[in-house]
């Protein structure tokens, strides 16, 4: 059975957007992005993606998923499902789950077929995910960049019992760091 890895890229003042909300100051080369080891090795490695309504309607309604790195099943936690179904690629199906976090990870697994599950960036499904004792592994891009505002992760309730142990440190092309942590259960 696959691990559920969960985890985001933050500033080095700790925020995963500026104060208007943009992400785009930590994704200075989207190009570079698809070329780097740690994302090539998720796709290589995932079956199925978790994502939250806030990180799914960051794409438009005409958005072509096909695109979308992940050709995999994604499970779209939410409390509404969207009027429209989105463009999905030939390995993608689209379920959007409103009951939870637990049956979201619960069906992203069944979907996997026994490889990962990657609970893609958004503070509140990563946080929901660590609260709930889903995550096998937590990775976290610490980018060069001081935002001076935005939103924080992980200052939800009962996450300061949540014990780290660091498995891995790569140094980013960007200049950032790449760290993989595993959540210790």
């Amino acid at each position: 059975m696959g691990n559920v890895i969960t985890g985001m890229r933050m500033s080095l003042d700790g925020f995963i957007n500026d104060p208007g909300g943009s992400v785009a100051p930590l994704y200075p080369d989207m190009n570079e992005l698809s070329s780097i080891e740690t994302i090539q090795e998720s796709i290589r490695s995932t079956g199925a993606v978790v994502m939250g309504r806030n990180s799914f309607d960051m794409a438009s309604e005409d958005y072509d998923w096909s695109t979308y790195e992940y050709q995999v099943p994604i499970i779209v936690l939410t409390h509404h499902p969207p009027r429209l179904n989105p463009k999905a690629g030939p390995h993608q199906t689209f379920t959007f789950v409103t009951d939870g976090i637990e049956s979201a990870v619960a069906q992203a697994k069944q979907a996997a077929g026994g490889k990962d599950v990657a609970v893609v960036p958004g503070a509140s499904t990563t946080n929901q995910c660590l609260q709930a004792g889903l995550a096998n592994e937590l990775h976290v891009d610490v980018m060069p960049v001081l935002l001076g505002g935005g939103l924080r992760p992980f200052e939800a309730p009962g996450l300061d019992r949540i014990k780290l142990e660091r498995i891995k440190v790569i140094e980013l092309p960007s200049g950032g760091v790449h760290i993989g942590y595993c959540v210790i259960k």
